[in-house]
């Protein structure tokens, strides 16, 4: 039993631009069916693999369905983080996504999930990148944390002492050392921090990778992973 991750897929089977990513450079031509061949070829159905964000172009849920099919249809367990492309996920409506994909999916939000004698704790996250006002990135980012500390103190009061924190933003911009998510991983002990959303091998390391403060930190982006699911734990 593994567990891997992996993260912004951006399906567009329902999009009316089938292919909006394929302008980010070869890696993305018929990525869909690379990701598939690579996940049959190491995923067993005992395995777990959590998706960090970023599933698909839709906007509503009906614009996702056939997107969801074909991560549901990926073997192993699948676990989803919501990502800032993730426009059908409405925070507020999680326990319904989880009641209706109840056996396919589970969806990863002021919750968290237990894999072995770890809990799987995460949320969307947030860093600045100049797209809007400090003041309004302050608030996102402790909007996240709030969230994220809940997914913590859940997993917490059900006895568990062993973190592994996922994210779609990396925990840090490139401006940053340290943020509000890498303390907070620091003060629940954990042992991994996964990211996604950096794509284009410029971006690759405008975060912290490799390991600090007795962390491990690793992007998962698809494109830095050529689509291969990455092990985080054998």
């Amino acid at each position: 039993m593994a567990l891997y991750a992996i993260g912004d897929l951006h399906l567009a089977f329902q999009s009316e631009v089938r292919a909006p990513m394929q302008t980010m450079g070869k890696v993305w031509i018929d990525h869909e069916r690379k990701f598939k061949e690579n996940c049959e070829k190491v995923i067993k159905e005992t395995d777990t693999l959590v998706l960090l964000g970023d599933h698909s172009w839709g906007r509503k849920l009906k614009d996702c369905r056939q997107d969801l099919q074909y991560i549901s249809d990926l073997p192993g367990r699948k676990i989803l983080l919501r990502g800032n492309h993730d426009m059908f996920w409405d925070v507020k409506k999680t326990g319904a996504l989880n009641e209706e994909y109840k056996g396919k999916l589970e969806f990863l939000q002021n919750n968290y999930y237990a894999y072995e004698d770890y809990a799987l704790v995460g949320t969307k996250g947030y860093c600045y990148e100049g797209k809007d006002s400090w003041d309004h990135a302050i608030k996102l980012v402790d909007r996240e944390l709030d969230r994220l500390e809940t997914s913590f103190e859940l997993a917490r009061a059900d006895g568990y002492s062993k973190f592994l924190m996922f994210l779609h933003y990396p925990p840090t911009n490139i401006f940053e050392k340290n943020s509000g998510f890498t303390k907070m991983a620091e003060r629940y002990k954990v042992e991994q921090v996964v990211y996604a959303h950096c794509h284009g091998q410029a971006r690759f390391h405008d975060s912290i990778r490799g390991k600090k403060r007795g962390i491990r930190y690793s992007l998962v982006s698809g494109d830095c992973l050529r689509w291969h699911p990455m092990k985080i734990i054998k």
